[in-house]
């Protein structure tokens, strides 16, 4: 059985590279110097009506050498609705893009999110609420880490 992740594969040594989280109105969008292999929350775009062009568009201005998408794969690893929607986005952008688009699999990066991002105002102030586009960018950026250091693994194994 086939996974429907890519493998990692290794990208150019220079340059950057961006993950995306997709989700139906936001796109979290993290990035990493391919010297330092290091993931930093980016920023979130508005899914809106053309993600395509949206993440086209930040792909070639951040100067990508590669994207990984996150696919959302239900816990038994299957691609449920929202997987099949990242997948047919990662299809697309490899279609408009001159640069390697991988899948990454992305089960419970939102729930790490909310955990390693602090609240608003600190613990006192636990009612706030953060702004989900920080949660979007935090995903973003473990999945990004996550594919990296599968790299990392693979080139010393």
């Amino acid at each position: 059985m086939t996974h429907p992740c890519s493998e990692p594969a290794e990208p150019a040594r220079s340059g950057r590279i961006l993950a995306i989280d997709p989700g139906e109105k936001r796109i979290g969008v993290a990035a990493a110097d391919l010297r330092t292999r290091l993931a930093v929350p980016v920023t979130t775009i508005d899914a809106g009506a053309d993600p395509v062009e949206a993440v086209t568009q930040l792909a070639r201005e951040q100067d990508a050498q590669a994207l990984v998408v996150g696919l959302a794969l239900t816990l038994s690893g299957a691609l449920g609705p929202q997987a099949q929607r990242a997948q047919a986005l990662a299809d697309a952008l490899a279609e408009m893009l001159d640069i390697p688009v991988h899948t990454w699999d992305e089960r419970l990066t939102s729930a790490e999110a909310r955990h390693r991002l602090p609240r608003p105002g600190g613990r006192a102030s636990a009612r706030k609420r953060r702004p989900k586009g920080d949660l979007d960018a935090m995903a973003a950026a473990i999945i990004l880490q996550a594919y990296l250091d599968s790299q990392r693994g693979s080139a010393s194994g």
